[in-house]
């Protein structure tokens, strides 16, 4: 049995603010909102992340995040959403649970929330030799 915050939540034994739930799913509120409505969604079962989850189950998780995602623009008053997932603790996951955030977006954004996407600066790349490592492995 895993024992991670979320396989707590999901127990019940840690309380949550639940916005959607299912046999295999579950959508609570983050407790550390980035911006209004920011959710947290992730499947019941414990993968330690999408790398890991079962095909099946990942689709399902993202079905729910992108109908979420809709639900904040409608209700919530949000003009966009970032929805994203990081894979390992270099990318910046902080709990070995696989976990979706949706995170809406507003005009006038007070929240705490940015992505930035720096150019590498290494100019001896050779693309099409990093694309031949990738799909040999696919």
């Amino acid at each position: 049995m895993e024992d991670d915050i979320f396989c707590m939540i999901i127990r019940g034994e840690i309380p949550s603010t639940k916005v959607y739930e299912d046999e295999d799913v579950l959508a609570i509120l983050d407790i550390s909102q980035a911006t209004r409505g920011h959710t947290l969604v992730m499947p019941k079962a414990h993968y330690k992340d999408m790398l890991h989850c079962p095909g099946e189950l990942l689709h399902r998780v993202m079905d729910v995040a992108q109908r979420i995602g809709q639900a904040a623009i409608k209700s919530l008053g949000a003009s966009g959403v970032n929805i994203l997932t990081n894979a390992g603790p270099s990318a910046g996951q902080t709990i070995p649970h696989f976990h979706v955030h949706v995170i809406p977006r507003y005009d006038v954004d007070t929240g705490g929330f940015e992505i930035t996407m720096k150019e590498n600066t290494d100019k001896d790349l050779n693309l099409p030799v990093i694309a031949q490592e990738i799909k040999e492995k696919l």
